[in-house]
């Protein structure tokens, strides 16, 4: 069902009210944390996550009549309301960007009820990928993601006979020395490209659980293969062109690499698993035929 825009015009104070609350938390971030590579995904979360909400709002209508309100929202405003001036004044990213999120389902409560916030869920949970996470746990995580990431590309790399030898996760390729960085194998990045298989997901919209489980745990090691190409691609340009390509490469063209290389993974694996489930769908026909 498709949305107009005379659906939303109720919601227009709200909306207003939003915006001038988290206009100082949005220029923060525009000058700060999104302007690095590790977070500029956030802004496209966003985007993102308005249109899903945009998306939906006709479906959350329908889904939200003869259902009364629900008191229930009460207590998420005042709990989104605490963590965005604790959030604000601490300067806790995680408590005020992530105070959006209660906000948004406290409001939903209060005016439709819970088949209204039901039917708006998964632009909610996709909102998560644009809150920043403390930066002792992506240190934690990052730097074995960037050790593997770079073992596994000098093994390749080294497999097909180029110069390579790796120490850590600085990489010596010919007379070159690559360092991994974390926009090229962190946690962020990983979230990004879960973030985005999730998005297929939601937008495919597959009738079977097998091929929706399957791919959502299969885009772990996705995000993994593709930081692997990304960072093969990086140490291939620079070997052949020189650090200036390399350079030039890493700052124009990594990020669409990455992001080519996971979605056409995805899409490969959707398609194999589809024509697997094809398989396991004509055994039990041929069964039948067969008795």
């Amino acid at each position: 069902m498709q949305t107009r825009w005379s659906d939303l015009l109720p919601w227009l104070p709200i909306v207003v009210g939003m915006v001038a609350l988290y206009a100082p938390t949005l220029n923060d971030l525009f000058s700060g944390l999104w302007g690095s590579d590790e977070h500029m995904h956030g802004p496209i979360v966003l985007a993102i996550s308005v249109w899903l909400v945009y998306r939906n709002w006709s479906a959350m209508l329908e889904a939200s009549k003869g259902q009364a309100p629900s008191a229930w929202g009460w207590p998420l405003v005042v709990v989104a309301l605490l963590l965005y001036v604790v959030g604000h004044s601490q300067m806790i990213l995680l408590f005020e960007v992530g105070s959006v999120i209660w906000l948004l389902a406290g409001l939903m409560l209060l005016f439709f009820g819970w088949r209204a916030l039901k039917a708006q869920w998964f632009a909610l949970f996709f909102m998560l990928f644009m809150v920043p996470l403390p930066s002792e746990i992506v240190d934690l995580v990052t730097m074995p993601m960037k050790m593997a990431v770079s073992y596994v590309a000098e093994h390749i790399l080294y497999a097909v006979g180029y110069p390579i030898g790796r120490n850590g996760v600085v990489l010596q390729i010919g007379q070159y020395m690559l360092l991994v960085a974390d926009a090229c194998a962190g946690l962020q990045t990983l979230l990004t490209l879960e973030a985005l298989g999730l998005l297929y997901l939601n937008l495919v919209r597959r009738d079977s659980a097998f091929r929706n489980i399957t791919l959502a745990i299969l885009i772990v090691p996705i995000s993994f293969t593709a930081n692997v190409i990304r960072v093969m691609a990086l140490s291939l340009i620079t070997y052949h062109f020189g650090n200036e390509a390399g350079q030039g490469f890493l700052h124009g063209f990594a990020g669409m690499v990455l992001f080519l290389s996971a979605l056409l993974l995805i899409i490969g694996f959707d398609t194999a698993l589809q024509f697997v489930e094809g398989l396991r769908k004509k055994k039990p026909a041929a069964a039948a035929l067969g008795a």
